[in-house]
């Protein structure tokens, strides 16, 4: 298994997320960068996720351009 180097890096939290990040590498036997580089993982892809890639923005701006008028009547009523 081939590992990756680390980079060290420094930042800031707010105390209660880091002290409940510290208890769940406690609980898990794990040392606090592994679950650390996890959630920064997860997070990672779970934004990658959510994006609107960007042929279906495309279609939907082009859709609402071609219905701009009918939005329009029916935001009257």
């Amino acid at each position: 298994m081939m590992i990756t180097p680390r980079v060290k890096f420094s930042s800031q939290a707010d105390p209660e997320l880091l002290a409940a990040m510290r208890q769940i590498a406690r609980n898990d036997g794990r040392q606090f960068q592994a679950v650390l580089e996890d959630a920064m993982s997860h997070y990672i892809e779970t934004r990658a996720s959510q994006q609107v890639r960007p042929e279906v923005m495309a279609h939907f701006q082009a859709s609402l351009e071609k219905n701009r008028r009918l939005g329009e009547l029916l935001g009257k009523s």
